[in-house]
């Protein structure tokens, strides 16, 4: 029958919870944390996905970087006023200031805690089905994530790049060896500009993201976020048949759609 892939041509799946071609995916509300609930499409919860915030070492972090900040910044501000009246007078001045937040941001960046990403079987979370690491702590332009099984074997990265996004939200699904595969984008370039620009006004337009080829329109699958007040996603990638995006991949390419795009 046409638009029937043979049974022998579908690519098995790691483990039967992936071994579907929709997922649906709840945030759960009011935690420090960010946690998901992952579901079949009866609703059955079949992955539990968290990130967490490290709250307490963030607050540690900065409040260590406020104290190195203030100590060099008193340093050079003593030296200053030691050589008040002369021609490095200012320079000192300029320098402790500067030295503050220098010592603060390297000092807050390397003390807080990466990010990572965990997909467990359920909340016990004694049965880690895979994993999503935050390659660098600070990330300003590009982002990578690398996305793991559950013996620790690199599968994919995940890639964006902040400018590409200001006009058109990107990720990037990458081999290991850094040849792209897929690439999910806003399913709507005048959407996208309208978010961007119009802000508030439009914040009712729901940012949707369909994942296609590289190198091509060909569309493997969708992720739609759903018109409710809640946090809630629909991953769907019924268009790929035959299974050739592993869809452990393509369920932390969903999480970190969202996630990773705050939203």
């Amino acid at each position: 029958m046409p638009g029937v892939v043979p049974a022998g041509s579908v690519k098995a799946q790691a483990d039967p919870v992936f071994d579907r071609d929709v997922f649906l995916l709840r945030q759960q509300l009011l935690r420090i944390s960010e946690k998901y609930d992952v579901a079949d499409e009866l609703g059955k919860k079949i992955v539990f996905v968290e990130r967490p915030a490290h709250l307490l070492r963030n607050i540690g972090a900065i409040l260590a970087g406020l104290a190195a900040g203030a100590v060099v910044g008193v340093v050079l501000g003593i030296l200053s006023d030691m050589a008040k009246g002369t021609a490095y007078e200012g320079l000192l001045a300029a320098l402790a200031v500067i030295g503050f937040f220098v010592v603060l941001f390297a000092v807050g960046i390397a003390l807080s805690a990466k990010r990572h990403v965990s997909f467990y079987r359920d909340e016990t979370k004694r049965d880690k089905l895979l994993e999503v690491l935050q390659d660098r702590k600070w990330q300003p332009i590009t982002a990578t994530y690398t996305v793991r099984d559950r013996a620790g074997r690199t599968m994919a990265l995940l890639w964006k790049n902040y400018l590409y996004n200001v006009v058109r939200k990107r990720w990037y699904v990458k081999a290991p060896d850094g040849t792209t595969l897929y690439v999910a984008k806003e399913d709507s370039i005048i959407l996208s500009l309208l978010r961007r620009f119009l802000g508030p006004l439009f914040g009712l337009l729901r940012t949707n993201f369909i994942i296609v080829r590289n190198g091509s329109e060909d569309v493997v699958g969708e992720f739609n976020r759903k018109f409710t007040l809640l946090d809630r996603y629909v991953l769907d990638l019924k268009a790929d048949r035959a299974r050739e995006l592993d869809r452990r991949v393509a369920l932390a390419l969903g999480v970190m759609l969202d996630t990773g795009e705050r939203r």
